[in-house]
């Protein structure tokens, strides 16, 4: 009797083996499985290989038996790496927090995510795996993760850094953004009005001086008693002068200056406007008439209200 037919089934597939008289083997040349082994029992693809002769009996092997079992174990790999997303900060974000929660996501839809790879490097200094701190939630094709610096990082500028593998060891592309953190709020001298100033002038001039070196340009607003902010247009020099409108009576005036990081200062004047001029009820003069070369008092009743 002689062989008659040689047959491997590998991932619900039938492939036919031929005789080679080079090598004296039933062969085939196959191609791999799109998918990584990885995900499936054993990180592997079972092999099935059947052979019949010409009375019709066959023999069978797989990948559990316990001689030839380990040769029907086909691994296959996968080439594409992962890729990371930064989703907070973004990149170039001016921030007034100290300590921001970094936000990112790694997937890998194929051999998936190896989860003791993902790692965040802050200034290439501080390393952070998740036994120190990093959040890793399972998400579909991936993880979302998380890291909140555990100490205040300084005002000025940071760079943080994700670095992630598959389970097949293809590194992902570093991805890297850069953020500035200023948490000092701007300088703001207001120079006119002088507080508890008296003016029967409406219309008011309000003028000062601002400045911000980790943030600037900074931007000036004017409310008097509540109502909506007049914007002043601040120099390079970091002065303004922006004319508001009074009320008569007493006026509550609120100069706020906000830098780029949402950080503010404000100064308060009171000011109140008196335009109605004062009353001269009575007048009299005692004595009247008076002797020349004496003296007489003049006395006068004057209201203001």
């Amino acid at each position: 009797m002689s062989v008659k037919t040689v047959t491997a089934e590998i991932n619900g597939q039938s492939y036919t083996l031929t005789y080679s008289d080079v090598s004296g083997k039933y062969e085939a040349t196959i191609n791999a499985p799109a998918k990584s082994s990885f995900p499936l029992e054993g990180h592997y693809y079972p092999v099935t290989v059947k052979a019949t002769d010409d009375a019709g009996n066959t023999t069978e092997k797989g990948a559990t038996d316990p001689e030839l079992g380990e040769n029907l174990r086909l691994q296959v790999v996968e080439k594409n790496a992962p890729t990371i997303e930064i989703t907070s900060p973004t990149n170039e974000a001016l921030l007034s927090n100290s300590t921001p929660e970094i936000r990112w996501t790694v997937k890998d839809d194929d051999s998936g995510v190896k989860r003791d790879s993902i790692k965040l490097t802050i200034d290439t200094l501080t390393v952070v795996t998740e036994e120190e701190g990093i959040t890793i939630t399972p998400t579909e094709g991936g993880f979302e993760c998380s890291y909140t610096p555990t100490e205040a990082l300084d005002d000025g500028e940071h760079t943080v850094s994700v670095d992630a593998s598959d389970n097949d060891g293809n590194a992902a592309t570093q991805e890297s953004v850069t953020f500035k953190i200023d948490t000092v709020p701007p300088v703001l001298s207001v120079d006119s009005p002088a507080d508890n100033l008296v003016t029967n002038e409406q219309t008011l001039s309000v003028s000062g001086n601002t400045n911000d070196e980790g943030s600037s340009p900074v931007t000036v607003e004017v409310t008097v008693n509540g109502g909506d902010p007049v914007t002043a247009q601040v120099q390079e020099d970091g002065s303004f002068t922006v004319d508001v409108e009074l009320s008569e009576g007493g006026n509550e005036i609120v100069v706020k200056a906000t830098d780029k990081a949402g950080k503010s200062t404000e100064v308060t004047r009171r000011v109140e406007l008196d335009t109605a001029p004062p009353v001269i009820v009575s007048v009299t003069i005692v004595p009247n008439p008076v002797d020349a070369g004496q003296t007489y008092v003049i006395s006068a009743e004057v209201t203001d209200e």
